[in-house]
Order: C-alpha cells, then sequence, then structure tokens
C-alpha cells in the first residue's frame, strides 16, 4: 500500500522506505543484503523496517518529495550512496520547500574561543512563523546551514536562514559519497543560494539542474564551492545571458546547456574564462548566430576543448564553420540543422563539412575516414570549380595545393531503365507501347490484352532484340521482370494467339 502523502508533501525518508522495502523484494538472495538498520531509543520508533535494499544508485525521480525527514535515517541508510536521482519532485527553491519563509534560529554559544566551539554541540531552537511547535535539532558548529558570525558567554543570537537548501542539503550533507546529483524540474527559481548552504554540495562531481530555472549567480555560487565538479547540466532553463565571474571552475568538463536562449556569442566567450578545462560544450537548440572571435582569443579560451554541439544554431556563414579549425584541440562536431546547410542535399552538406574541418574525427557522431576525407576533399574542390575567383573559400586554395586543379566527374548513370518504348506485332497489327520494365510477364500480358484484344491465357509473347542476329526469345516465365530480357527502345514484342 502507498504511503499517503501528506498536505505539505512526502520526506525523502519516506520514499525510500515505501520504494525500497524488503515487501518490494521478495527474491532477495543471500544473508547481508541490504543497509542495516540499527534500532534506536527513540520514543516514537523508526519509522523504516529492520532493513532496506538501498543500491548505490537511487533513482527518486516523480516521488513528490518536499523534504528530507530524519536525518539520522539519511545517513544511516545512504552513507554508500553515490548517485542521487531527485528529478520531478516538489522542492520549490533553494531555501523552503515548504514555504515557511524565514526561520528564526535562537542559539546559546557558550565557549569563549570560536576555535574551541568546533567540536562542541550546539543546541537550536528553530521556530517556524504561523507554527505553535517548536523543533529542536541538534547541529555541530562546523554544519554548512550554520550561521555565526562571533562568539559570546550566553549571548542570544538570531540568524535568519531560508530553507529549501536546508532541506535539499539536509539529504545532500547526509550522503557522504554522492558524486552524482539530479535535481531536473523542480522549481527552484527565484531564491538565491547562501554560501554556507552551498557548502552541502561540495562533493558532488555530476549536477544535473535541467529545467530548474536556477539563476546564473546561483550556478556560479555552486561552482565556486565544489572544488571538482566535472559535468554540469543546465538544459532548459531559458538562459538568454550569463554573468562572467572572477572565480574559475578549472575541474569542470563537460557543460550541457542546451535549449536556452543564448543568441550571441559573447555569452559564449564567458564560459571559456570561467571554465578553463571545458572539454565538451553542448549547445544545441540555441539560436546563437555567429562565431564572432578571432583565432588568437579562441585558442586562448577554449584550450582544451574537444567536442562542441551546436545543434539547431542560427550559423549560415561558411566562415563560421571554418573558425571552429581555431579551436585547438577539437576532434567532433555536431551541426545538424542550421540554416547553412538547408539546401544541400546530405551528401553535399557532410562531404563539404568534412572537407572544411581537416582536424575532425567525429562529425555528428559517425567516425570520419581517411578515404572518405580524401573523397570530401576533392569533392570540395570540384563543388567550386565554377565560382568566382572573388567568392572561393580559402579552403579551396589549400586543397588545390594538394590535389591540384580537378577536371569535372564524367556523369554516368548506371540506375537501371525504368520503361522502354516497343513495337507491339499481332498478326497485321503494329502498335507503339510505353512498357514499365519493372513488371513481371504476366503483367505484361494483362496490359497487352486491351491492344491485341486477346485474353492472357489466349497469347504467347515473344521478344525480338532489333541488335541482334538471333530470332524471337519466348517470354514463357510469367513471374520474371521485363528488365531482366534488357529490353531497349525499339525492340519488338510479337503477339502469337494460341491455337485450340
Amino acid at each position: 500500500m502507498e504511503s499517503p502523502v501528506c498536505q505539505d508533501g512526502r520526506t525523502f525518508v519516506e520514499v525510500i522506505n515505501e520504494k525500497y522495502s524488503p515487501e518490494n523484494f521478495p527474491c532477495r538472495r543471500g544473508l547481508g543484503i541490504g543497509v542495516v538498520v540499527v534500532p534506536t531509543a527513540c520514543p516514537q520508533g523508526s519509522p523504516m523496517k529492520d532493513r532496506l535494499n538501498l543500491p548505490c544508485v537511487l533513482v527518486l525521480n516523480g516521488c513528490g518529495i518536499t523534504k528530507a525527514g530524519d536525518q539520522s535515517e539519511i545517513a544511516a541508510f545512504c552513507a554508500h550512496v553515490m548517485e542521487l536521482d531527485l528529478s520531478h519532485n516538489n522542492f520549490q527553491d533553494w531555501h523552503e520547500v515548504l514555504s515557511l519563509g524565514l526561520f528564526i534560529y535562537s542559539f546559546s554559544v557558550f565557549p569563549e574561543n570560536t576555535e574551541m566551539i568546533k567540536d562542541r554541540v550546539m543546541h537550536i531552537v528553530i521556530i517556524a512563523h504561523g507554527s505553535h511547535v517548536a523543533h529542536e535539532l541538534r547541529f555541530f558548529f562546523f554544519s554548512p546551514f550554520f550561521v555565526s558570525t562571533q562568539s559570546s558567554r550566553n549571548r542570544k543570537k538570531t540568524c535568519h536562514i531560508d530553507t529549501t537548501s536546508f532541506q535539499i542539503g539536509k539529504i545532500v550533507s547526509n550522503i557522504p559519497n554522492l558524486e552524482f546529483l539530479n535535481l531536473s524540474s523542480n522549481p527552484l527559481a527565484g531564491m538565491t543560494l547562501e554560501p554556507q548552504c552551498a557548502e552541502a554540495f561540495s562533493r558532488v562531481r555530476r549536477l544535473v539542474l535541467n529545467n530548474t530555472q536556477v539563476s546564473w549567480d546561483t550556478v556560479m555560487l555552486l561552482t565556486r564551492e565544489i572544488p571538482e565538479l566535472e559535468e554540469l547540466f543546465l538544459c532548459l532553463n531559458e538562459y538568454s545571458g550569463v554573468r562572467a565571474s572572477s572565480v574559475v571552475c578549472p575541474s569542470l568538463r563537460l557543460l550541457h546547456i542546451t535549449d536556452n536562449n543564448l543568441l550571441d556569442w559573447g555569452e559564449v566567450r564567458k564560459f571559456g574564462s570561467m571554465f578553463p578545462g571545458l572539454d565538451t560544450l553542448v549547445m544545441a537548440n540555441n539560436n546563437l548566430a555567429s562565431i564572432q572571435d578571432s583565432k588568437d582569443i579562441l585558442q586562448r579560451l577554449f584550450p582544451n576543448l574537444r567536442r562542441i554541439n551546436l545543434h539547431n544554431s542560427g550559423l549560415n556563414r561558411w566562415e563560421d564553420i571554418e573558425k571552429l579549425n581555431f579551436f585547438p584541440k577539437l576532434e567532433e562536431v555536431r551541426l545538424q540543422g542550421i540554416p547553412l546547410l538547408q539546401t544541400y542535399t546530405n551528401k553535399e552538406r557532410r562531404s563539404l563539412m568534412i572537407a572544411q574541418l581537416p582536424s575532425i574525427s567525429l562529425l555528428n557522431g559517425s567516425l570520419v575516414t581517411e578515404s572518405e576525407r580524401e573523397d570530401a576533399e576533392r569533392f570540395f574542390i570540384r563543388y567550386h570549380l565554377h565560382c568566382p575567383e572573388e567568392e572561393l573559400p580559402r579552403r579551396y586554395h589549400c586543397l588545390v595545393n594538394k590535389y591540384g586543379k580537378l577536371e569535372p566527374l564524367a556523369e554516368i548513370d548506371l540506375r537501371p531503365r525504368c520503361h522502354a518504348q516497343v513495337e507491339v506485332h499481332c498478326e497485321e497489327k503494329v502498335e507503339q507501347l510505353n512498357i514499365r520494365l519493372d513488371q513481371t510477364v504476366a503483367e505484361l500480358k494483362k496490359q497487352l490484352t486491351s491492344v491485341v484484344q486477346l485474353s492472357t491465357n489466349s497469347m504467347r509473347l515473344y521478344y525480338i532484340d532489333r541488335n541482334s542476329a538471333f530470332g524471337p526469345d519466348e517470354l514463357k516465365y510469367n513471374t520474371r521482370a521485363l528488365h531482366s530480357y534488357n529490353i531497349q527502345d525499339g525492340d519488338e514484342i510479337l503477339v502469337v494467339p494460341k491455337t485450340k
């Protein structure tokens, strides 16, 4: 039976208890499978079973989660978890998913010296606006959610902290081995993230924030507080611009920022200064108009870029394609659906792109072989043979130096003929008839019934090759295709009525 969903939503602890309960895994094998729950002295008891079958990859998408739940149980069950998918839940902003507003944290700091506090336990009383219930929690002073500016004996302090990051952070901070976190499609727009809360994400290496409308300032804060962040996904967030940051994130290797509103290369340029180690840049479905930087700037800003995806961008000049050669380590390019290539055939698109990009080894996901590259470069030369000198691309002259000025290829049509104009002879009657060569002998007989006024069972057909010295060849096999007889224009079909 599904656990009831309260008015304020469900907790992370409730969901993992429901999804990974032993009742859902009747075929467990062997002893010691799962995570042991150590019984506590809590008078209310733990809502968990004696054992949960928690894998190291937790997928909890679309579960209606709004709160963390008991931190001690998260820590007990999730210490081994490395990947966590919380997409399509109801975390509404970084600071208070339950819309409780600002919390007043009242606490007393007993030691005089701040340096001595880090090993002491703080007693914090949390009072929610509009609530008559006070919840007592215990935190260590170095918790990322604890805010303090000074210490003094028995002095009361008041801190204002928003708490959806408190809720998300309570989950993340209690999963010490977490490397992958997916928060896609949680409504996180509109609120800023405090640096003290962002520290909870410091162990994450891959972070997915697709369709969250999270602000760019929050993104920059997270990249600053996550020292080993390698992959960042920011799709569908409606970014039309990004704010440059003086603090770089050298560890980032992949930036996935598709389906946004980035139109100006000046915004893309900022990624190079913020993420100098960037290896892969995926920018599909941004209507980027052009690549505006010079060779020196592109080499300086993107020294390690190996892969770029510009699917469905607004590029419409070959000069922009040529500039892709300025990225010093570029190996893979994805460029489909751009205005520049709309008027070309599929073969022309691929050949012209390969010829323009001599250093790439993968184009649109397909390997570029040496033979394909040579064919493409020769095609490029012939394609531009009749262009005016002033319109020839720079790449044309490079390839002419390599292969010479090539002559056009002879046009030879090797496709099978589809029709033939033949003479049909039946006794004294002669008719000119256009016949399909892909049809069978039986189908030709049906076509001739109206010409010679005979039924299909009352006729014999003979093929006469006008250029052959041999006599008529009877078409006796009804299922044989006419093109197999090599019938040509001007040949004859002789119809002979069967004798009774």
